[in-house]
């Protein structure tokens, strides 16, 4: 059985074309090959987990043939090859489609960012450096970007003297959705969650993917009682929104951890981060799809 930890791309090698051509770069998931950049420069380019593939991506989720990349006169074109778990552009199923420039491309588990502009090396350094701080499957900001955006709000915190809460949760049972409905549905579940959420944030607010399916909210001069407010609202979305994946409906749930200090006391990040997380904690246990803090 294939490691779906790991993830193999083998280069289309180049064929001395005159300009940049088009390329895939591999967004997610996470890991050694994240990236990685590939020229389309062949009239097709097979992408699947066999080993014959041109592009090859060994998780268990892509088929051994699974989707075609080809050039039509200007187009270029994605085409699924009666893959298991289908092509996606831009979270869409497709049979075939032309690719435009910064399309998501779906195989499996693994997306890629499709390149055609006039200037690919720019746009291939920009699509690295967002890789830096943005979590490639729910375009949320990364554990690392989060650390650094912490920091810098707890020293205005102390500067100041105003408050900032924190404000961590996590989807319940998220285990018992993916072995029911697949990891494909997993990663919709966690999508789609974000991208409902994202207009609750504010500018000055950040949210991130603190791990697996665990989240976490800053917010700037929010106090103990605004926090609480936040954190039952989003509590209250996730609930009653509609999570709806291949006609089967998915009940979702979160509980919610709150941490707040008042910007009179210097608080480590590492500490105040373990209070939210202890609070979560204290969720999952009073009976989960709640807030604790």
């Amino acid at each position: 059985m294939a490691d779906e930890g790991k993830t193999r791309i083998t280069h289309v090698k180049p064929a001395g074309a005159s300009s940049e051509p088009a390329c895939l770069v591999l967004i997610y998931p996470a890991g050694p090959d994240m990236g990685r950049k590939f020229a389309i420069d062949h009239d097709a380019v097979l992408i699947g987990r066999g080993s014959d593939c041109d592009i090859t991506v060994d998780l268990d989720s892509v088929s051994r043939r699974h989707a075609q990349i080809e050039r039509r006169g200007a187009a270029i074109m994605v085409s699924d090859l009666g893959s298991t778990n289908g092509t996606y552009v831009n979270e869409k199923q497709v049979q075939e489609r032309a690719l435009a420039d910064g399309d998501h491309v779906k195989i499996g588990n693994a997306i890629f960012k499709f390149l055609s502009g006039g200037n690919v090396e720019t746009s291939y350094h920009e699509a690295i450096y967002r890789m830096t701080i943005i979590d490639g499957l729910t375009e949320a900001y990364n554990k690392r970007y989060f650390l650094e955006f912490l920091d810098r709000e707890l020293a205005r915190c102390a500067r100041y003297h105003r408050p900032l809460s924190l404000v961590m949760f996590d989807i319940d049972h998220f285990k018992n959705i993916n072995d029911t409905h697949g990891h494909l549905a997993g990663d919709f579940i966690l999508r789609e969650m974000v991208r409902r959420l994202r207009s609750r944030i504010r500018k000055e607010e950040l949210l991130a993917r603190y791990g697996g399916e665990e989240f976490i909210a800053v917010l700037p001069e929010a106090g103990h009682t605004g926090a609480q407010d936040f954190a039952e609202q989003i509590r209250r979305l996730v609930e009653r929104e509609r999570f709806e994946f291949e006609e089967d409906v998915i009940p979702v749930t979160i509980s919610v951890g709150v941490s707040t200090i008042d910007g009179n006391t210097t608080e480590e990040a590492s500490a105040f981060v373990k209070q939210a997380d202890e609070n979560l904690y204290r969720a999952k246990r009073a009976g989960r799809n709640r807030v604790v803090g």
